[in-house]
């Protein structure tokens, strides 16, 4: 029987002057059924002026959603109660993630405007649910009675993270409480979003360029930074070359410039985003306060004991712990890193005596000891590393290792003409999903890589299985007038860690969007990833892709061995510099009060322990953190290092059986990377590794 669903008159009002004011939904491309390939979202006619009424016609229907679960006159029930809110708003899911994901790789400051505006609403709506007292009765009856209704495994965590979201998001609060919460987590969502917009206007404002008459500032830089520094500063109509804080600009300049005033002005600027000009200081000491009274609400003494109860960690005391224990296995080897490169700069005459290693330094000395020590540099590296051929590589081992194909579909819409979308195949011919790949950087574009789900997987009511549709966007080295996009070999990890994150979505199963692909506990998420960087030294992968994009060489064995060995020297550095990041997450989410000192104070001493670099004064990464204070990872930076555990105990079952074993590989994706959130992950590892993880496995990857 067909359900009778109560729509309230301001609802139905609502949705009739969206109509009117962004034209009848018919004439949306946001609400209408796509004739695209795949039901590919309408890229090539979406247009600003259109989320906005998008957004009111799905917010109407995803209340009236919710609003038939809520009047629902029968008993509530498994599929009445939990299924009906798992497949509720389903249009208003595909218009925001649609928004919110562009808003990431193509946004402006009109997106940037209706974003601020629409924040509250979807707070609101958020809100309107979970504090909903018939609502969560309904819910609370089913979770009590959960053993009547024979669930299985996905049923079950359904339910269970149903019940504890509710819980979570201040159902069984008092009515002060309750308006607490939604006061709080309408701040929490409108300070988010200007800390990230800060961020990305800070990036954006400074530029350094260096006239044509003072060529001899780049006479000593390789020629594909030269002219990338030209057209630049072409594309901006300056004279001369420019530099700007994208990190595919900043880090090459940083890397290849002797400079060190020059140097130190681009590392300053990089380094106090968000500190003055597009200020986020008191914008994250406010997140820090609201976040710590939301989990005093809940009646926990800090933030971080409430974000943890649903992390692979469990607990503050074992992330501390985590993080001790490698900090004390490796600061020593860092230490004696540095001062190599201390002794180095000055054995080598790159500087003179009396010279102090500052972070404005690094990279431009570790490359040479690279060079030096090793033989090695990212000028030697990058001409086996040409971007259409790694990707070609990439795809070779994903087919290799599962047996998928990457088809090209230019009949796919896509939002920029740098973006490419693939149709993604099993061996059998099927369908498994399209991704859209976004390579390089731009004004419109935030800094970093990152993957996303423009369509999650699930299952119809009727069984019909809806696939996957996700991005992997990037801001890689760009071609110049003479030279294809040549990668650094921290480019070629970074297209390999995001494309572990696209696996993941792709091979998606199950039947509920919110417990497939990505949706996996945050500790847990950047297993798939970081497990695939393990192929970048791998010959047997290399020589399918890597080969000079001029003589057709193949990369050489004693250049991979020259990079796994400058890889392992610096090891220890990296693995202290990211736990530093770490502590300053855990520092921020552990405050029992407001922080009343200067958010550069609270960094310092927060981070000390890690500091293994000179201090400088009036710098801080808190202000431009964007991982914590405008993304999901408060009190979670630490997964990072956690995944790094699962990954090199992970990948050495690959070691052992083979690096292409099609069985070792099928495991992974039956157990890891098709299961998504459908079970504990603790329990997805264990049945594809056969034991737990031990944190020795990182520390003897990073010492060896």
């Amino acid at each position: 029987m067909k359900k009778t669903i109560i729509i309230p008159l301001t609802i139905m009002t609502l949705a009739a002057t969206a109509c009117q004011q962004g034209g009848s939904s018919e004439e949306n491309p946001l609400l209408t059924t796509p004739a695209t390939p795949y039901g590919a979202p309408q890229f090539d006619k979406i247009k600003t002026e259109h989320y906005e009424p998008a957004f009111d016609v799905a917010l109407a229907e995803a209340r009236a959603d919710i609003e038939a679960i809520a009047r629902n006159p029968e008993p509530p029930t498994f599929d009445n109660t939990i299924v009906a809110l798992e497949r509720s708003g389903n249009r208003l899911n595909s218009v925001a993630t649609i928004f919110f994901a562009l808003q990431s790789a193509e946004t402006s400051d009109e997106m940037d405007a209706i974003a601020e505006r629409l924040q509250p609403k979807l707070v609101e709506y958020s809100n309107d649910i979970y504090l909903d007292p018939v609502i969560f009765q309904r819910v609370k009856t089913v979770y009590d009675n959960r053993a009547d209704y024979g669930l299985d495994i996905q049923d079950s965590m359904l339910l269970d993270r149903t019940y504890k979201s509710f819980v979570r998001g201040g159902a069984g609060l008092d009515e002060a409480g309750k308006e607490r919460y939604r006061a709080i987590t309408n701040e929490l969502a409108t300070l988010s979003l200007k800390f990230e917009q800060n961020v990305l206007a800070a990036t954006n404002a400074f530029t350094l360029n260096i006239p044509a008459a003072d060529s001899a500032k780049v006479a000593e830089l390789p020629d594909f930074v030269r002219e990338s520094m030209a057209d630049e500063a072409a594309a901006r109509g300056e004279e001369g070359w420019t530099v700007t804080l994208q990190m595919a600009s900043y880090g090459p300049f940083m890397t290849y410039s002797s400079d060190r005033e020059l140097k130190e002005k681009l590392w300053s600027a990089y380094n106090t985003r968000g500190i003055g000009a597009n200020d986020n200081r008191d914008i994250a000491k406010r997140i820090a306060e609201l976040r710590l009274e939301l989990a005093g609400l809940f009646g926990y003494p800090n933030y971080a004991a409430y974000v943890l109860e649903e992390k692979m960690a469990g607990n503050e005391a074992t992330v501390d712990a985590f993080i001790d224990e490698l900090l004390t296995a490796t600061k020593g080897r860092a230490l004696e890193e540095v001062a190599e490169l201390q002794r180095y700069a000055v054995a080598s005459g790159l500087y003179g005596a009396g010279f102090e290693l500052m972070p404005w330094d690094w990279s431009y000395v570790s490359e040479k000891y690279k060079n030096d020590r090793y033989a090695v540099s990212n000028e030697e590296i990058k001409p086996y590393l040409e971007l259409e051929s790694v990707k070609q590589g990439i795809f070779s081992l994903a087919e290799k290792l599962y047996g998928i194909t990457f088809v090209p579909n230019k009949e796919i819409p896509v939002y920029h003409p740098d973006v490419v979308a693939y149709e993604v195949h099993e061996a059998d011919g099927s369908f498994t999903g399209i991704i859209y790949m976004d390579f390089f950087p731009r004004a419109t574009k935030r800094g970093g890589a990152w993957m996303t789900n423009y369509r999650p997987m699930y299952t119809e009511a009727d069984g019909t299985e809806v696939r996957p549709i996700v991005t992997l966007c990037g801001n890689f080295t760009k071609p110049t007038s003479s030279t294809p996009s040549l990668l650094t070999f921290d480019e070629f990890e970074t297209f390999l860690h995001e494309f572990g994150h696209c696996l993941h979505g792709l091979f998606a199963e199950g039947k509920y969007a919110s417990l497939t692909g990505t949706s996996v506990y945050q500790d847990f998420v950047e297993l798939p990833s970081q497990i695939m960087e393990n192929w970048a030294t791998q010959k047997e992968f290399l020589d399918l892709f890597a080969v000079h994009y001029k003589s057709g060489e193949k990369m050489p064995q004693e250049l991979i061995d020259k990079i796994v060995a400058s890889k392992n020297y610096l090891a220890a550095y990296a693995n202290v510099r990211q736990l530093g990041f770490a502590m300053n997450d855990m520092a921020w989410h552990t405050v029992t009060e407001p922080v009343t000192v200067s958010v550069e104070e609270f960094e310092r001493t927060a981070t000390a322990p890690a500091q293994i670099t000179p201090y400088i004064s009036g710098t801080a990464m808190s202000p431009a953190f964007s991982h914590i204070f405008g993304g999901g990872y408060a009190a979670g930076y630490y997964g990072y290092k956690w995944a790094e555990v699962l990954e090199a105990d992970a990948f050495s079952l690959f070691e052992e059986q083979g690096i292409f074993n099609r069985d070792v590989a099928g495991s992974f994706r039956e157990n890891i990377l098709s299961k998504g959130g459908s079970e504990h992950p603790m329990t997805l590892y264990v049945r594809f590794r056969g034991h737990k993880p031990e944190t020795k496995a990182l520390i003897d990857k990073i010492l060896e």
